[in-house]
């Protein structure tokens, strides 16, 4: 059912894509080159004394390394910066004497599992340490969702145009729902599942949440909004209450209201921030205002301290995206692709310590075990320390769970130990058109994975079976990784997702802290010296690689609409790609219960 579902979508986009496709083609390739090109020719070769670091937010942050590497042509692809990166850059801006202070403007461009909160409160950190240098952050905003303002809140002094806005209302998420349409059409939905809080399945069979889908929603966006609460005030010495009052009071807020509460210093244009800081610093070169040097460039001309070329080291491999069987592509976990780097990682002497970074809402029960196993492995011969970052549920938790420490933000959404199953059937669809199926068959469930019919309940029984077995697995693995009474954990299991707050209470994690907390973590366990060797999975693309998959993906990308239409088509296409992630070949899933998409 899910080839059907995809191929039937696949074949609606072709039609589109068919027409249109030669023009976009070439112009996206032109437009790529002209970009590449014209990046090289604006690249910043030297960093002047005084200069200010521009750390434009108009970019996705996420914790793997882009897979794009157009180094052979220029300064690079911008449109995602890597947290490691900024976060090292940050911090080697603070000690460099050509760097005068850092100025933040823009708005993120959240994709994917990218620009979470786990790895913004990271950057955060990297601010402050910078502030502890003597060397001043300024923000300039003009309009400000809340990840942009949260950011920006760990500036010393924050500017908001007269025109702007902060986009703060509070947290909210709103998922879809197929169930209605799936019966208007007579596509049949059967589900199995171990826990009342395992509500993925909902959205195929449901038109709104249920109540216990809604009052664990409820809980875990409250508690991720009090965290950014507390953190927002404390930055901008707003008690929380106040912080409340005026969102609740604003939903957008305007400059006047904005400063009035404390939350900005000043109202100025673009033009005077400009003037000042080319009072502050002197003219720049060539066409900037003033002496400055953008956050891309920087990263290119000072590369990050990553240790020694040779020597023992720590690796870190980036579990980012969904879990899927075999290969996968980028933005998936691919099972096979990842179990292999972990088993050459484990033979490998020079690596002394690995850091998996998990992204992930989880996936297939099949290709989470996978990649566990070779954890398990590892842990055999050297240590293994999980990072967790904005999502690390279900599948994200199963591997993660036999470690020697786990590390989460406060806002992370981990847990989720429950398993479900999803059996579709299209026979009143076909059977609308005049597509009829027959059978002959050598065993009773013989016709099992059939999507042609509905299951019989002597089908789903061995189904359920399935299910509840995975998930006593589940509940052992995490009881023996963690050191925790199989009892404890099956209550708080039940597909429940936590915070990375309550999952520390819980026992479920072991500290808070980011990817920098985890590497250090590492090297204390491996005896090794801070700032030593580091590696990291996945690789970059070479530019033959790159240049394939970005043309495979231009025309999609360069049909798609702007505005709200473009929203909608974006939502609706994760949608779609979700069910194609779904390739267990048991057909059982541990993933986050629905698709928490915060706004």
């Amino acid at each position: 059912m899910r080839n059907f579902i995809t191929s039937l979508l696949g074949a609606l986009t072709a039609l589109v894509i068919f027409t249109l496709g030669g023009l976009v083609l070439v112009a996206g390739i032109a437009g790529a080159l002209a970009t590449i090109a014209a990046r090289r020719a604006d690249a910043v070769r030297t960093v002047e004394p005084g200069s200010y670091l521009i750390f434009d937010l108009a970019t996705n942050i996420t914790d793997a390394p882009s897979p794009y590497d157009f180094g052979a042509l220029g300064s690079g692809t911008y449109r995602t910066v890597q947290l490691r990166d900024v976060t090292t850059a940050l911090r080697a801006a603070a000690t460099d004497s050509r760097i005068a202070g850092i100025l933040i403007k823009g708005s993120l461009v959240p994709e994917g599992y990218g620009s979470g909160y786990g790895a913004l409160r990271e950057v955060r950190r990297a601010l402050y340490e910078f502030r502890k240098s003597g060397k001043p952050v300024k923000a300039y905003l003009s309009f400000a969702t809340t990840r942009d303002y949260y950011l920006a809140s760990a500036a010393g002094e924050i500017t908001l145009d007269p025109y702007g806005v902060i986009l703060m209302p509070g947290l909210a998420t709103e998922p879809v729902f197929f169930g209605g349409m799936f019966e208007k059409y007579g596509v049949g939905v059967q589900v199995t599942r171990v826990g009342k809080y395992k509500s993925y399945v909902e959205q195929y069979t449901r038109q709104d949440m249920s109540p216990e889908n809604r009052t664990q929603t409820q809980l875990l966006l409250d508690d991720i909004w009090s965290d950014l609460v507390a953190e927002i005030g404390g930055a901008r010495g707003i008690p929380p209450s106040g912080l409340q009052a005026v969102v609740d009071a604003e939903g957008l807020i305007r400059p006047g209201p904005a400063k009035r509460a404390g939350l900005i210093d000043r109202i100025a244009t673009s033009d005077e921030i400009i003037d000042e800081l080319r009072a502050a610093t002197g003219p720049g070169a060539a066409k900037a205002s003033f002496k400055q040097v953008p956050l891309y460039a920087y990263l290119n001309l000072e590369p990050r301290p990553a240790g020694t070329s040779f020597g023992p080291g720590v690796a870190v491999v980036y579990a980012e995206g969904d879990i899927v069987d075999g290969e996968g592509v980028t933005g998936q976990v691919g099972a096979s692709a990842y179990a292999r780097e972990l088993r050459r990682l484990r033979a490998d002497d020079s690596v002394k310590a690995v850091v998996l970074r998990v992204n992930s809402p989880g996936g297939s029960v099949t290709a989470s075990e996978e990649i566990q196993r070779e954890i398990r492995l590892i842990r055999r011969k050297k240590p293994v320390v999980v990072s967790m970052g904005a999502y690390a549920a279900s599948g994200g938790y199963w591997i993660s769970a036999s470690s020697d420490r786990i590390f989460a933000e406060p806002t992370t959404i981990t847990g989720s130990i429950g398993v479900f199953g999803i059996q579709l059937d299209v026979q009143k669809l076909l059977n609308g058109l005049g597509v009829t199926f027959d059978r002959v068959k050598t065993g009773k469930f013989a016709d099992i994975v059939t999507i042609s019919r509905p299951k019989t309940d002597e089908e789903m029984a061995v189904f359920q079976r399935l299910v509840d077995w995975i998930y006593g697995k589940f509940v052992e693995k995490v009881s023996a990784g963690r050191r925790l009474r199989p009892g404890y954990v099956a209550e708080i299991a039940q597909g429940r997702v936590w915070s990375g707050e309550q999952a520390l209470h819980l026992g479920l994690v072991d500290q808070i802290g980011g990817l920098g907390d985890a590497i250090g973590y590492a090297e204390k366990l491996a005896n090794l010296n801070p700032g030593c060797r580091v590696v990291e999975f996945p690789r970059k693309k070479d530019f033959a690689q790159a240049l394939a998959e970005l043309l495979g993906r231009l025309p999609p990308e360069n049909v798609r609409a702007g505005g709200m239409v473009g929203e909608l088509e974006r939502r609706l296409e994760r949608e779609a790609g979700m069910l194609g992630a779904l390739n267990d070949p048991q057909g059982a899933y541990a993933r986050l219960p629905f698709d928490l998409e915060l706004k």
